[in-house]
């Protein structure tokens, strides 16, 4: 017979719980596939946009003597381009959250070189201004969209790293802009020279496109106007977003007025530097490579706030060096300034990508108008003061913008020390 049943159940023992697969982030990082051919390509987007956006600054004196105007009405070939890129800038970016930042990105390079074939045949200042302003609206969707791209397709603790080469790029673009078009100038015209700058862009944008790689952390967002809206008015709002909007538009104030009248001032007695020598002096530009790209050790070592310290009080030193009657002088001032800049720029811009939790792209934006408005007051203004006062009336423009960068990191610091954070510009 059967055993008869007992009617209890039998326990059943729970197999164990298979560990939790880890979270792999899947995001770039220094090492890591695809990493150098995207900071490679970044790079040279940051030389093809410096390079077309500051290529007439060197030639200022040379334009001024074709066209028979002032240093103040030359200066409008540079502000125009960045006046430009400041007003268009937060509509391209809103096309770069619809349609993708590489898409944006390549555009806009393809249609500032296209532009950049026209600007040597300008028949007079007028159009040359005109052509300048529409290269500076189309390399508009570069800067905003590539912190973006970074923000999204780069891990945290890199991206300072990241954006710093891109911000290096920048200078190198200046930098080569100015010497090229400088020594090449003096052979063939300021025409030829900007010519040639047009050629260096084009093989940029090509390598660019062909090596930056396809996003894969993009989400496409809304073209809504409310949407748009609603999203710089959150930006706005945040008092730690418009401190550092402030910071940049002041530093680039300095770079501007600065490196729009440094020509004037080296062709002029007791200089008088032929073309090609000045437009060398822009190798000073190496010197922002440097401190761009080091920016990040800076933080970790001082701190933000530290950091901001250290390039607004390079800055000074720097503008009060200028001043002497000594070349060597001359050229130690334009150094520092140049690396208080670059590291202070640094900081800043990646300081707004990791505090923007939403609408990256509208964030950097509204930074690159703060920027590239600093950058057209301070050609204008640093021409006109140098018209009204000479040298030292340019000089006397910076230290008001390195003022205005300290009182604002001030004033950051006490509102972290009033709600006990560490973390506030």
């Amino acid at each position: 017979m059967p055993p008869a049943s007992t009617e209890a159940s039998t326990p059943v023992v729970a197999a164990p719980a298979a560990p939790a697969a880890p979270v792999v982030d899947s995001r770039m990082a220094p090492g890591g596939p695809g990493y150098r051919r995207m900071s490679f390509a970044l790079f040279l987007a940051g030389v093809a946009t410096f390079a077309l956006l500051y290529s007439t600054q060197a030639l200022l004196p040379l334009i001024s003597d074709e066209f028979g105007v002032a240093a103040s009405q030359a200066s409008w070939t540079v502000a125009a381009a960045t006046g430009g890129l400041a007003l268009f800038v937060l509509p391209m970016s809103a096309l770069s959250e619809r349609y993708g930042r590489r898409t944006v990105m390549t555009g806009s390079l393809a249609v500032a070189v296209a532009v950049g074939v026209a600007v040597p045949f300008a028949p007079n200042l007028t159009a040359l201004v005109v052509l300048r302003a529409v290269q500076g609206a189309a390399l508009a969707g570069l800067p905003a969209s590539a912190t973006a791209y970074l923000a999204e397709e780069v891990r945290p603790k890199a991206l300072i790293t990241a954006i710093g080469l891109f911000v290096a790029g920048n200078s190198v673009g200046g930098m080569s802009g100015r010497v090229i078009t400088g020594w090449v100038a003096q052979e063939w015209g300021w025409r030829v020279a900007v010519g040639v700058i047009g050629a260096l862009a084009v093989a940029c944008a090509v390598a660019f496109r062909l090596l930056l790689p396809a996003p894969r952390h993009f989400t496409p967002g809304s073209l809504r106007p409310r949407v748009l809206v609603r999203t710089v008015r959150d930006h706005l709002s945040d008092p730690l977003l418009r401190r550092l909007y402030a910071i940049g538009a002041l530093f680039m104030t300095v770079f501007g007025g600065v490196y729009t009248v440094i020509g004037y001032r080296l062709t002029e007695a007791p200089f008088s530097l032929p073309q090609g020598i000045v437009g060398s002096i822009f190798l000073v530009y190496l010197v922002g490579t440097v401190s761009a790209s080091t920016a990040g050790r800076l933080v970790n070592r001082l701190g933000r706030r530290g950091a901001l310290y250290a390039g607004a009080a390079t800055t000074a030193v720097g503008l009060l060096a200028t001043l002497a009657g000594s070349l060597p002088l001359v050229l130690l001032g334009l150094v520092l300034i140049t690396a208080g800049f670059f590291a202070g720029h640094a900081v800043a811009s990646s300081a707004v990508s990791k505090t923007a939790t939403h609408g990256r792209a509208q964030a950097s934006a509204l930074y690159q108008s703060a920027y590239y408005i600093g950058s057209s007051a301070g050609s204008t203004v640093g021409a006109v003061a140098f018209h009204a006062g000479g040298w030292g009336g340019t000089v006397g423009v910076g230290l008001l913008a390195v003022v205005g960068v300290v009182a604002i990191t001030l004033l950051g610091t006490r509102a972290a020390r009033a709600q006990g954070a560490v973390v506030a510009v």
